[in-house]
C-alpha cells in the first residue's frame, strides 16, 4: 500500500472518531445542563468523549507523516459529514435537504482532493527542515504573515474590530505555522522510524516541537474569543475553508508538495476544495435544534434515574467540524 494512501485512511479514521466525540461532549454537556447538578467534567461519559479525541488528533497527527499537507488537511470535511451524520441518527436532529446536499458535495470534494492532491512529498528531515526555513521564499512569505498578523492584532485590540473575518484571519496565520511543524515534526518521527537516520537528536525536532506547542496555544486563545462573540455555525465553515487555504499554502511554500503537479491536477484539486468548502457551509449553517427526549443514550441507565423531559438547547451550543484543529474543540469543551 502507497504511503499516501496510509496517510488518507489514518486521517478519515482520525476524523471520525473526532466527530464521535465531539457529539458525546455535546450530549455531557446538554444532559449536565438539564439536570443542573455537577459539572462536565465530572462526568464519565465527557472523558470518554475526550480520550476519543485524543485517538482522533494522534490519528490525524501521524498522517501527516505520511501524505501531504495539503492532502490530509481538506479531508476535515469528513469530521463535519460525520457530525451532521451522527446528530441525526443518534441525537435525534432534523435531517434537512441541505445536509443531504452538502454531504454529496463534500463527499464529490473529498473524491476529488484525494484523486488530484500530490501523492507525494519531499522526505522531512531535520536537515530538510533546517533549509526549508532559510529559504527566500519561506523567509519572504513568514514576513508577510507575520506583518499582517501584527496589523490584524492592531485592529483587534487596539481599534476594538471584532469582526469574525479579523479572528479568524489571525487563527488561520497561526494554524500556517501550526500545520509545517506538524507536518515536521510528524514526517522526522516517521523518517526515523522507517528510515535509516534517527531524526529526534537534531535540535531542530525540538524547535518545531516548541513553535508548535506555542502556535496551538494561541490558535487555541483566538478561536475562543471567536466563540465568545459569534455562533459555531458561522465559526465551523469560516475555520475549515481558512485552516484548509493555509495548509496548502505551507505545503507550497515549505514542503513544495505541488511541485511538478500538471496543470489538469491543479485545477481538479481546486475544484475538489470549492465543493467540499460549499458542502461543509451547508451542513454547518442554521443547524437545528436538538429533540433531546430520545437519545442514543438511556439516561436512566447512566443515572438510575428515568428522564421524560425535553431539553431544546439553542444552536450555538453545538459545534460541527475540526477543527486543528484541536481549538475549535477547545472551545466547544469549555462551554457549559
Amino acid at each position: 500500500m502507497e504511503a499516501y494512501v496510509v496517510g488518507v485512511c489514518v486521517a478519515v479514521f482520525g476524523n471520525i472518531l473526532i466527530s464521535i466525540s465531539l457529539n458525546i461532549q455535546k450530549y455531557t454537556h446538554t444532559r449536565q445542563a438539564r439536570r443542573g447538578t455537577g459539572v462536565y467534567y465530572h462526568s464519565k461519559l465527557w472523558w470518554s468523549g475526550i480520550m476519543l479525541m485524543g485517538l482522533g488528533e494522534l490519528a490525524n497527527f501521524s498522517a501527516y507523516g505520511f501524505a501531504p499537507a495539503a492532502l490530509i488537511a481538506p479531508l476535515g470535511c469528513v469530521c463535519v459529514i460525520a457530525s451532521a451524520l451522527i446528530s441525526v441518527l443518534f441525537l435525534k436532529e432534523t435531517l434537512r435537504a441541505s445536509d443531504l446536499l452538502g454531504g454529496a458535495l463534500a463527499l464529490a470534494g473529498s473524491y476529488l482532493l484525494v484523486s488530484f492532491a500530490p501523492h507525494t512529498s519531499p522526505h522531512v528531515t531535520a536537515n530538510m527542515v533546517e533549509r526549508a526555513l532559510v529559504s527566500w521564499s519561506f523567509l519572504g512569505y513568514f514576513m508577510c504573515e507575520a506583518f499582517v498578523f501584527m496589523v490584524l492584532l492592531f485592529l483587534y485590540k487596539c481599534k476594538n474590530m471584532k469582526h469574525i473575518i479579523i479572528i479568524m484571519l489571525m487563527v488561520a496565520l497561526l494554524a500556517s505555522v501550526t500545520v509545517i511543524s506538524v507536518k515536521a515534526v510528524s514526517g522526522m518521527i516517521t523518517e526515523t522510524l522507517y528510515g535509516s537516520h534517527l531524526q529526534l537528536t537534531y535540535p531542530i525536532f525540538y524547535i518545531m516541537i516548541f513553535i508548535l506547542l506555542i502556535s496551538c496555544a494561541f490558535q487555541i486563545r483566538f478561536l475562543n474569543e471567536g466563540m465568545k462573540l459569534f455562533n459555531a455555525t458561522e465559526i465551523v465553515p469560516i475555520n475549515y475553508v481558512f485552516f484548509t487555504l493555509s495548509a496548502i499554502v505551507a505545503g507550497v511554500l515549505f514542503f513544495e508538495e505541488f511541485y511538478g503537479l500538471s496543470l489538469i491536477h491543479g485545477l481538479m484539486f481546486t475544484v475538489g476544495c470549492g465543493l467540499a468548502f460549499s458542502g461543509v457551509y451547508l451542513i454547518a449553517r442554521a443547524r437545528p435544534r436538538i429533540k433531546m427526549d430520545s437519545v442514543f443514550i438511556n439516561m436512566g441507565k447512566i443515572s438510575g434515574k428515568g428522564c421524560t423531559d425535553k431539553v431544546q438547547p439553542q444552536t450555538d451550543e453545538s459545534i460541527y467540524g475540526k477543527l486543528t484543529s484541536s481549538t475549535t474543540r477547545g472551545a466547544q469543551q469549555g462551554e457549559p
